[in-house]
């Protein structure tokens, strides 16, 4: 899958290694390369379709400011999520309105935030 970035300084967190270590900590850093990876290695988001998304859980949110943008996360460290949404426009919709996850080939990471505050 392509991956895009929201700004150039997220970017460089991400790419770089020291700088995600020293941003979000050990930990937290290896769960973003984890999570990086599996992503960039999915031919779709449907590779992520529960209830084959695996320990990461990947959902759309459904709650908070987030919620109805297309918005979906995976868990790093409890309660950290890595928050994305699909790279298209228009993006890949069913008649119903809902996400098609078989559709969505590119995404943009818009960051790493703590969704229940």
């Amino acid at each position: 899958m392509e991956i895009s970035f929201i700004s150039r300084k997220l970017e460089k967190e991400f790419n770089e290694g020291a700088r995600l270590v020293k941003t979000y900590g050990p930990e937290r850093a290896k769960k973003i390369g984890t999570r990086m990876a599996a992503i960039r290695a999915a031919v779709t988001l449907l590779d992520f379709w529960p209830p084959k998304t695996g320990p990461s859980r990947c959902h759309e949110l459904t709650e908070g400011k987030r919620k109805g943008k297309f918005h979906l996360s995976v868990d790093l460290d409890h309660p950290y999520r890595l928050i994305f949404t699909p790279a298209h426009d228009p993006i890949p919709t069913h008649d119903d309105g809902g996400l098609d996850w078989s559709k969505v080939t590119a995404v943009t990471i818009l960051g790493v935030e703590n969704t229940h505050e």
